[in-house]
Order: structure tokens, then sequence, then C-alpha cells
């Protein structure tokens, strides 16, 4: 299904696609150290877009785990974690999901008339104001942009569910998907056991 609309914020390309499935990712503010960036903007200058991935190298460096790791502390995890589950069913199906230390993965449908950037501004403003309460910080929290994709097929829906629930196995923070706290996969499987703070 194509894309319902197209708009553009800083410098990514962002798409409104109405229900569609969307991959998204965000990351913390000092996730990415601004040299590494301009070094591979020289390195990318002048390649067609299509060859340029830059996206992939940031996914990559994203797992090297660089600044503070704000999402490494549980509270941080757990808020986050919660706000994007907070609204599921009403606002937008959230069909997958993993919060990595400095960065966080979702695989979304919005539903009716909502906008995608509205969903994603909402998480991020909430979970900013309320991580720097619980940090006793000033400052920005999470890098001002975002990255999304839209779900071309069901092959393709199932091969971003997986990369989602991989991540943390792939960054080498633990042995199995499901060992990993904070991700839709660890809360399927603890639903499945009972897990108690599920059973409500």
């Amino acid at each position: 299904m194509a894309p319902a609309s197209r708009y553009h914020r800083t410098h990514l390309p962002h798409f409104e696609a109405g229900e569609v499935p969307q991959h998204i990712c965000f990351r913390l503010a000092d996730s990415l150290p601004q040299n590494l960036l301009q070094q591979w903007e020289r390195e990318l200058e002048g390649l067609p877009e299509a060859e340029r991935r830059i996206h992939r190298r940031i996914e990559d460096a994203l797992d090297l785990g660089h600044g503070a790791c704000w999402l490494r502390r549980p509270e941080i995890a757990a808020l986050v974690c919660d706000s994007l589950q907070y609204f599921d069913g009403n606002l937008y199906r959230l069909h997958a999901w993993v919060v990595m230390p400095n960065h966080v993965h979702i695989l979304v449908t919005p539903l009716g008339d909502r906008s995608l950037s509205g969903i994603v501004h909402s998480w991020k403003s909430y979970t900013a104001t309320q991580a720097n309460k619980m940090l006793e910080r000033n400052g920005k929290f999470w890098y001002e942009d975002y990255f999304d994709r839209f779900v071309r097929d069901e092959d393709h829906f199932a091969a971003i569910v997986n990369y989602i629930h991989l991540n943390p196995v792939k960054a080498g923070l633990c042995a199995n998907p499901e060992d990993w706290e904070w991700s839709s996969c660890h809360n399927r499987r603890s639903r499945d056991r009972g897990h108690p703070a599920l059973d409500t």
C-alpha cells in the first residue's frame, strides 16, 4: 500500500501512511557522536540516495552503546515500555517493540485518523519529561528526529518483528530474545507463563 502522504522534518523524510504498519526507531540525544555522523556524511557524499544507507550505519553504531545509555536503567526502561503500551488498541496497534540502552524499535499501526508523527511525538514528549525528572537532569533527552519505514507485505512484517526481537541478542545484551526484559518478546513470554505483574 502506498503512503497516504509524505512530509519532511529535519533531514529525514517521514510518511503518514494511515492504517499501515510502520517500523519506528528513535534514539537518545547523545547516542551517536556528532563527529561520527559528520564522517559518514563525508564518506557518503555524492552517492545516489539508494546507496547511502546511512540508517544501517546508525543502527549498527547504536548497538555499540554510545552515550549515557539512560534506557539501561530499569526505571527508565520501564517508563518507556509502559508509555508505548498505554494506548495500544486505542490510538494504535502495537505489534512489536524493544527498548535498548540508547534507542527504541517499534512496529506499530496507527488507528483511525491518528498520525504517526503525533503518536511518536506523544511517546517522546511524555517520556523525556518524566525521565528527566527521575534522573534529576535538564536538557534534551531524545534526538529530535526518528526513522520510519512502512511495511510492504507479510514477509516484510515478519522480518521486522524478528529484527526487533533479535536486536538485544545482536548487541550482545542477552543470549535469547525472550531474556531481554524490555521487549514485547519477553512481555509475551511472561504473559504466557502467568507473570503476576501482567495478570490484571
